[in-house]
């Protein structure tokens, strides 16, 4: 899947010459994280969220001024950030150079992008032009649809070989000393693990097979340390 299909097509945007309560506003009204800020054109020059308007004077959250050793050393960067937590219009408070994406991004390289960049929202554009947004909503209501479909009927067989393919393709995973039995379509988890995140793991593997009813877990921990052996609920 990727953001051509999933991305909201009808993106609400500001001008740099947008007042900063305007587009607070626009963003309580739209009940939205952030807005693409456009040129004359149409080009993406920025954008403003609710981040770039935690800090400001008007609700004394601007900070502490700045010394005057910093103000010496680096008075342009103490000017920027009076901009910042001042400015009036949105060209003083966006962000520039922000981070987008392409309608043919894939999702996994968009929730790669919204974790290491720690951003709600991405503007799309195709050929230098605003053509969506998505945001972290969007892959929620994708992730709720697929938790909320009911999986189809499943043989045992089918659920034991689905359980066995995850496990021997994850890297983690003890590759020997896990017993999977099913039985009318419950899953039943014997043998050794050597951490609790395994056994979690495992058992998470097991109740994500299709058509899987429940999951009885009697994985037994051997402590790789002390050699000491911890049953399933211990």
């Amino acid at each position: 899947m990727n953001v051509a299909e999933l991305m909201n097509r009808n993106a609400v945007s500001v001008l740099p010459s947008t007042l900063v309560a305007d587009a607070a506003r626009i963003m309580l009204a739209h009940r939205i994280s952030g807005l693409p800020v456009l040129d004359a054109q149409g080009h993406l020059v920025g954008i403003v969220t609710e981040g770039d308007l935690i800090r400001r004077a008007e609700i004394g959250t601007d900070g502490a001024q700045a010394g005057w050793l910093k103000s010496l050393l680096m008075p342009s960067a103490v000017a920027a950030d009076y901009v910042h937590t001042h400015a009036r219009h949105v060209s003083g408070a966006m962000t520039h150079n922000p981070v987008f994406v392409t309608p043919e991004t894939t999702l996994d390289e968009v929730a790669g992008l919204m974790l290491r960049k720690h951003i709600k929202r991405l503007p799309v554009l195709a050929h230098g032009k605003l053509v969506g947004v998505i945001s972290r909503t969007d892959l929620l209501r994708v992730l709720a649809r697929k938790l909320v479909n009911t999986p189809a009927e499943a043989s045992d067989e089918s659920i034991t070989n689905y359980i066995k393919s995850e496990i021997n393709h994850a890297h983690w995973a003890p590759k020997s000393g896990i017993r999977i039995a099913v039985a009318g379509q419950t899953v039943e988890l014997s043998g050794t693990i050597f951490s609790d995140e395994e056994r979690q793991a495992i058992v998470c593997i097991a109740e994500n097979a299709p058509g899987v009813k429940q999951v009885q877990d009697n994985l037994v921990f051997v402590d790789p340390g002390s050699g000491l052996v911890f049953p399933a609920g211990v």
